[in-house]
C-alpha cells in the first residue's frame, strides 16, 4: 500500500536503525529481503590473524547503525527486523536524519578512502567546495602527508574521516568550545589533537 505521503511525491526521509553489536549486515540482509530501502556503508581494514597473516576485511563505517529509508509509518517494519534494536530518536519519535548528508555520503563514499573517526570538539571547522561531499561541513585534521576531514552525524553521535584535497576546503570558524568550558590563552589554540602553540 502506498502512503499519503509517497502518493504527494514525498521524499522518504533517512533514519539511523540502532542494532545489536556485530549484526550490522545481518540486519542489512534482512532489509534487503523485505525491499526495505538501505544504507550500510563500509570501510576495509587489514586484519591481522594469530599465524601473522593479513587479511582485509569489510567493517561498518559507523558501527552498531545501518541507515533506512522509509516512510515514518514504515517503522514497525523496521523495528521487527531480527537484530535491530531501535531507531534513533527521542522516546519513541524516531528523528530523521539530514537528507541531503546521507545522500551525499550514498553517492560519493566509495571514491574515498574513509574510517571511523573518534568525535571531535577542537579544530578547525571547514566546508568541502568540490567533489562528491561538496558542501558538507567538518574538521580538519593531518595524517602524514595528507589532508583529512572528520564529518559527524550528531544525531547517532559517530564521526568519520575522509581524505580531500586541500584546495578543495574553505574555512568557517572554529569549532565551539563546549559549556563551561574555558580556553587557554594566547599563544595556544585548540588543534585537532587538544591544545597547540601558536608562536
Amino acid at each position: 500500500m502506498i502512503s499519503d505521503r509517497r502518493a504527494a511525491g514525498v521524499l522518504a526521509p533517512w533514519f539511523a536503525a540502532y542494532t545489536i553489536s556485530c549484526h550490522e549486515k545481518r540486519v542489512a540482509e534482512h532489509l534487503a529481503t523485505r525491499r526495505l530501502e538501505f544504507f550500510l556503508p563500509l570501510y576495509k581494514k587489514i586484519s591481522r590473524w594469530k599465524n601473522g597473516l593479513r587479511m582485509p576485511i569489510e567493517r561498518p563505517l559507523f558501527p552498531g547503525y545501518v541507515f533506512v529509508k522509509i516512510d515514518p509509518e514504515e517503522r514497525v517494519r523496521v523495528l521487527e527486523v531480527p537484530g535491530v534494536h531501535s531507531l534513533v530518536g527521542a522516546g519513541r519519535q524516531p528523528i530523521p536524519l539530514p537528507y541531503e548528508e546521507i545522500e551525499a555520503l550514498r553517492r560519493g563514499i566509495h571514491l574515498l578512502n574513509a574510517e571511523p573517526h573518534p568525535i571531535l570538539r577542537a579544530g578547525e571547522k571547514v566546508v568541502i567546495r568540490k567533489g562528491p561531499l561538496e558542501g558538507n561541513t567538518g574538521i580538519v585534521i593531518r595524517r602524514k602527508n595528507t589532508t583529512r576531514v572528520v564529518l559527524t552525524l550528531d544525531a547517532i553521535m559517530k564521526s568519520i574521516a575522509v581524505e580531500v584535497d586541500g584546495r578543495d576546503l574553505e574555512v568557517v570558524g572554529p569549532v565551539p568550545a563546549p559549556p563551561g568550558h574555558l580556553l587557554p590563552p594566547a599563544p595556544w589554540r585548540a588543534g585537532p589533537y587538544g591544545f597547540e602553540r601558536t608562536d
